[in-house]
């Protein structure tokens, strides 16, 4: 019964949309994520840290997330910038009934628990206040707030958070989640969101009392990562 992490699949299956923005390494990608996921148990849980599809709805998503059901394994799903298809928990609860997606679930104000681990986390967030300080505050506060209700609900078991953006990479440092994660005792965090050259900036290992994993998938070499 492992936990296993990967992000920004970035499915495009009813659109095709070109992933040569993201630098090279992404040719037949879909495929490469079959072959990744064959590791995973039907016991299993792999956490989708965001950036699931590029559709902009959900009916043109419906291909993508018949994809990632066929996959091994239960699936967990966090809000990615690029998920424009997000909408409330009830809304997309009927899109999976609908579409008879039954191995995945939403992670959003809430926590799962698998093999006495709670699964926590939120999309997170750039806190950039040079760029647009009240409209990333915020947002800030709103993802701060989640993450926090998540870790709330994760009681005192042992926690693993699991974001989309990072909280650290290269100098840069998201005071405030960092801040959360330390209070609630995280020992382990993932991420993606980061790309290409980015990679090359992005904080891997121990850092200050928790342990940080980049899991973009094109990291990964789009096969999932065991977290424990």
């Amino acid at each position: 019964m492992s936990i296993y992490a990967i992000g920004d699949l970035h499915l495009s299956l009813s659109s095709n949309k070109p992933m040569d923005i993201f630098g090279p390494g992404w040719e037949n990608h879909e495929n490469r994520l079959i072959e990744g996921f064959s590791q995973i148990g039907p016991e299993d849980v792999t956490v989708l840290c965001g950036d699931i599809s590029w559709a902009m709805g959900t009916a043109e998503a419906a291909e993508d997330f018949k994809f990632i059901n066929a996959l091994p394994g239960k699936k967990i799903i966090l809000k990615g910038n690029h998920d424009y298809w997000w909408q409330t928990r009830a809304k997309l609860d009927k899109f999976f009934a609908e579409n008879e997606i039954t191995t995945v679930d939403i992670l959003h104000n809430n926590c799962f628990f698998h093999d006495g681990v709670a699964i926590c986390g939120t999309r997170g967030w750039f806190y950039e206040e040079e760029k647009d300080g009240a409209h990333d505050e915020k947002i800030m506060n709103r993802e701060l707030m989640r993450l926090e209700a998540s870790l709330k609900a994760a009681g005192d078991a042992e926690k693993i958070c699991f974001l989309h953006y990072p909280p650290r990479w290269g100098s840069y440092i998201c005071r405030p989640l960092v801040d959360i994660l330390n209070n609630y005792g995280v020992k382990k965090c993932c991420y993606g969101h980061l790309h290409g050259p980015a990679h090359r900036q992005a904080i891997t290992g121990m850092c200050a009392g928790v342990e940080y994993f980049m899991v973009a998938a094109d990291h990964l070499g789009f096969k999932p990562l065991k977290i424990r």
